[in-house]
């Protein structure tokens, strides 16, 4: 549904988007991960025809970016870091101007509206001047918006941006819910936590470029190595089988917790609990330990921007380098 390749964008001799490649399937929902500057934002307005690539390809809903502009927007439904809302509209005329322009039929159109007002909680404030609405309304109303001609894509800039704890789990329950009903929809957010939740897949753009693209299992094990576990004792322990040492990986003892790092539990926990059994331990419990990918991304942007203004060759950064130099 969504196809980079080789994607370029230049502004003079400023290069805003490198050779960014990705794609996103009919019903996935893909995060696109940067700090501001990053090139998410020209990203998007690529992929929706606004700004015309310097080279490179796209297609969306098959639809060539360039070449089927027309075709594209009206596959794509769009929430930008900046609304354009009138502010001096009613809510529900404003969403009925726009799913004109969208040649939404009339009474499609009332029926929409009306649901897309009822999810957002706006209903109350559909006879409100949208100048009186606070920011979270505005971007709930944005939201709403791209949805009035029931598109297939979503393209979605920071789509909880300002909105109050309550008002993002609403939005990001609908965008799974959307996800559900086989609408692709790729978002653009530096909140990582968010991405972790919605997100089948994840690419980190950084200085134009993006620097890692999987799924958040293939990015967790790739860039956080062999998951973490803890086996809690009921007693403080001091030593352990030294067997244990040629099992795992990473053995810490702190006080009646032993940590450690393996990939395949299934097989080797059965032998690890044996050992520990056969020496004496009394095991309480043994758990995964939660690895942040909020806290790893933050230390990677930080070594890019120190191996080279925030572009780190491919190479290095695939290599033990990297995961050296960040531990």
């Amino acid at each position: 549904m969504i196809t980079a390749k080789n994607l370029v964008k230049k502004f003079g001799e400023f290069v805003a988007v490198d050779a960014v490649e990705f794609s996103v399937a009919k019903g996935e929902v893909m995060a696109l991960l940067g700090p501001n500057g990053a090139g998410k934002t020209t990203t998007i307005r690529m992929l929706t025809s606004i700004l015309k690539p310097t080279s490179g390809s796209a297609r969306v809903n098959g639809f060539d970016v360039v070449e089927q502009t027309k075709e594209v927007r009206a596959s794509v439904g769009v929430l930008t870091e900046n609304h354009g809302l009138y502010n001096r509209m009613p809510a529900d005329e404003y969403l009925e101007f726009f799913g004109q322009m969208y040649g939404v039929s009339k009474n499609t159109l009332k029926n929409q509206i009306d649901q897309l007002l009822d999810q957002f909680g706006l209903t109350k404030a559909a006879k409100q001047r949208i100048g009186e609405y606070s920011k979270g309304m505005r971007q709930k109303l944005s939201l709403a918006r791209s949805l009035l001609h029931n598109p297939p894509v979503l393209l979605l800039d920071e789509p909880t941006s300002a909105m109050d704890p309550e008002s993002a789990r609403l939005v990001r329950n609908m965008i799974m819910e959307l996800a559900t009903n086989e609408r692709t929809i790729l978002i653009c957010t530096h909140n990582l936590s968010e991405a972790e939740v919605l997100a089948d897949k994840i690419a980190i753009i950084q200085g134009g470029r993006i620097i890692e693209n999987g799924t958040t299992s293939e990015l967790r094990k790739k860039l956080l190595g062999s998951p973490h576990y803890e086996i809690h004792f009921a007693h403080e322990v001091d030593e352990i089988d030294k067997r244990i040492y040629d099992l795992v990986d990473d053995v810490q003892i702190d006080q009646s917790i032993l940590r450690y790092a393996c990939d395949h539990p299934e097989k080797i926990h059965p032998m690890l609990l044996q050992l520990l059994i056969d020496q004496g331990q009394e095991v309480v419990f043994i758990k995964e330990v939660s690895q942040s990918l909020e806290k790893l991304y933050l230390q990677a942007i930080n070594l890019l921007k120190v191996l080279g203004d925030g572009k780190l060759r491919q190479d290095t950064y695939r290599s033990g380098q990297f995961r050296q130099a960040v531990s």
